[in-house]
């Protein structure tokens, strides 16, 4: 958008663009234009009622100069100074609005989780993250793509990454990120005994369009056919793509679904989530160190959040606040845990 739009054609120009049918195809984009359209409209509003009383308080300095009527006076002289103590309440309210769409998080996120400590066991577990991100992010009407996965025979995840996106996305799941560890006794275990696993959790931004760039003579498209768990082959046409950046030597496979096209889409978002990564890790020290905080070594030690499950208690160990009902929460009824972890982790 322009910048010497002012706020009232700013606003007008992105109404406009809302109306196009072919908006509808480019999520992304949709949800970018009404983000910004709902901040105008608090803008707009705002700045509208300090005019309003802007233009109050001169005709209330005119009454007051004029001294005509001592009790007209004093009348506007009051109400001038409650409209100068809410245009103050107006103008700070303009300067947090400013402020929210300077830290705004992103609206679509990359997570990544892998199995850790287990064997069976974490990769269900990591599975079992994963449904429960799934499940939160469909009650707060959070799209979802899964870019890539690993699955093992009986059902659990070695790794998945997938997007979510959607408003407050990354304010909902950027606590998330770390070791997660749960005990409890497996579907494997004969004797009853419970076992402890863990899984990684990663959440970053997503790379937007301009953070990264690559041309086509820079990488190397390859099709194969997709397998299975166990390694064999599940379709008979060469639908799996994998995508390796020369310059790099960074490769991406992706085998989700089931043509050619939408895999090699899935691959490409894969990539430009690598190169991004590898950007950020050359470039920013700190962002790297914040990435191996995150990940760790996937050892029961370095461990964010617990899952007791025959105590049915929660407990998220940087907060030091606990949570029962765990079936609930993997239902995907989230919210009680990431309220409480914005309110104390905030930045």
């Amino acid at each position: 958008m322009a910048q010497n739009l002012s706020a009232e054609d700013e606003y007008d120009s992105i109404i406009s663009q809302l109306g196009d049918p072919k908006l509808i195809s480019d999520w992304e984009r949709f949800e970018e234009l009404n983000k910004r359209k709902s901040y105008l409209e608090k803008l707009i509003e705002k700045e509208d009622e300090i005019k309003e009383i802007a233009s109050k308080i001169r005709e209330n300095d005119l009454i007051a100069a004029s001294g005509d009527d001592p009790e007209l006076v004093s009348l506007a002289e009051a109400e001038t100074e409650q409209l100068k103590q809410r245009k103050v309440c107006l103008e700070n309210d303009l300067a947090r609005l400013a402020d929210s769409q300077k830290t705004a998080g992103p609206q679509v996120v990359v997570v990544e989780i892998r199995a850790g400590t287990g064997g069976e066991e974490a990769a269900l577990f990591a599975q079992d993250l994963y449904q429960m991100y799934a499940k939160y992010g469909q009650t707060l009407g959070w799209k979802q793509k899964v870019l890539d996965l690993s699955a093992t025979e009986i059902g659990g995840f070695k790794q998945i990454i997938f997007e979510l996106m959607g408003p407050t996305v990354w304010q909902a799941m950027r606590y998330e990120a770390g070791v997660h560890r749960i005990q409890r006794i497996p579907i494997t275990e004969k004797s009853g005994r419970i076992h402890t696993s863990t899984a990684t959790v990663a959440v970053l931004p997503k790379p937007k369009k301009n953070e990264t760039s690559i041309r086509p003579d820079e990488i190397r498209v390859e099709f194969c056919r997709s397998s299975g768990p166990g390694g064999q082959f599940v379709n008979k046409r060469e639908s799996a793509v994998r995508i390796t950046h020369i310059p790099t030597g960074l490769a991406v496979f992706s085998q989700t679904e089931r043509n050619q096209l939408q895999n090699r889409e899935n691959a490409m978002a894969l990539l430009e989530y690598r190169l991004q990564e590898k950007k950020q890790l050359e470039e920013e020290a700190a962002f790297g160190s914040q990435r191996k905080e995150q990940i760790g070594n996937a050892k029961r030690a370095e461990k964010i959040r617990t899952y007791n499950v025959p105590q049915d208690r929660i407990t998220d160990h940087r907060v030091k606040h606990s949570w029962h009902n765990i079936e609930d929460v993997f239902a995907g009824n989230l919210d009680d845990i990431t309220q409480a972890l914005q309110e104390e982790l905030k930045d």
